[in-house]
């Protein structure tokens, strides 16, 4: 990609994050101005800041100028917009947010569409780890990686599914906004763990194989950020997951043992 194009890039994608965020803030405003007894968690606000400024910095500033010249820039690139603001995002409850801010009628509208197919094919967590792991696998087993450099609209539509096939993916995984497509967790923890499997395979298949152009030593280290720095988020993932699964099963047991103690 030329250089001529990257204040064109800091516009397409830093204004979508500076709206984002406003967005966020003001039904952060509206909903506690209605008087809930409950106001919105100002963790859950910092978590969504953080979130956006974390992926927007793999795409607007001097992260993302180097990335374009520098493998190992990119790969924390990457780690940043397609995992780390990802889970950030995903933990902040966005879909959450916008029911409570919305009026009645218009909640039933967004409402209907969380509950639609659409929402139900994409959130599945098979289709989601494929668009996620796949997509990565696609980028740097072919000449995708290098083509994107050359080609504008192809630079876009490649972060553009990389931030989102990372929120699908871990929305898909672990439930913090309402999910009317639901999963066991037995289910959800298999296919996390062929995910890892695919993650960790394609770090490890980039070392021994760097993409087109990439010098050995950047691929090198660039494919060891991807693996350690992926583990990171990824125990982060295995924590919440965890949590809820151990939270839903608790109060069971409970019962069943003040039932037997009868």
């Amino acid at each position: 990609m030329h250089d001529a194009h990257f204040p064109l890039t800091d516009l397409l994608f830093g204004i979508p994050a500076l709206l984002a965020v406003g967005l966020y803030i003001e039904a952060v405003v509206l909903t506690n101005r209605r008087g809930r007894l409950r106001k919105w968690p100002w963790l859950r606000t910092l978590s969504f800041v953080a979130g956006v400024l974390f992926a927007a910095a793999a795409l607007v500033g001097p992260l993302a100028r180097q990335s374009h010249a520098d493998f190992t820039a990119h790969m924390a690139g990457h780690l940043l917009l397609g995992m780390l603001g990802p889970f950030l995002i995903a933990l902040a409850a966005p879909m959450t947010l916008i029911l409570r801010s919305l009026n009645v009628h218009l909640a039933r509208k967004f409402s209907r569409l969380l509950q639609s197919s659409f929402v139900g094919f994409f959130t599945h967590p098979v289709v989601a780890s494929v668009l996620n792991i796949g997509g990565l696998w696609l980028l740097y087993t072919t000449d995708l990686y290098a083509a994107r450099h050359s080609n504008f609209s192809l630079h876009i539509i490649v972060h553009v599914h990389v931030f989102l096939a990372g929120y699908l993916f871990t929305i898909s995984l672990v439930y913090i906004d309402p999910v009317f497509h639901r999963f066991n967790y037995t289910y959800r923890t298999v296919v996390f763990i062929l995910a890892l499997a695919g993650h960790g395979i394609l770090s490890k298949f980039i070392y021994a194989y760097p993409p087109a152009g990439v010098p050995v030593e950047q691929a090198r280290i660039g494919a060891m950020l991807m693996y350690y720095g992926g583990d990171a988020v990824d125990l982060l993932l295995i924590f919440i997951l965890f949590k809820h699964w151990y939270q839903s099963v608790r109060p069971r047991k409970l019962v069943s043992m003040a039932g037997k103690a009868v």
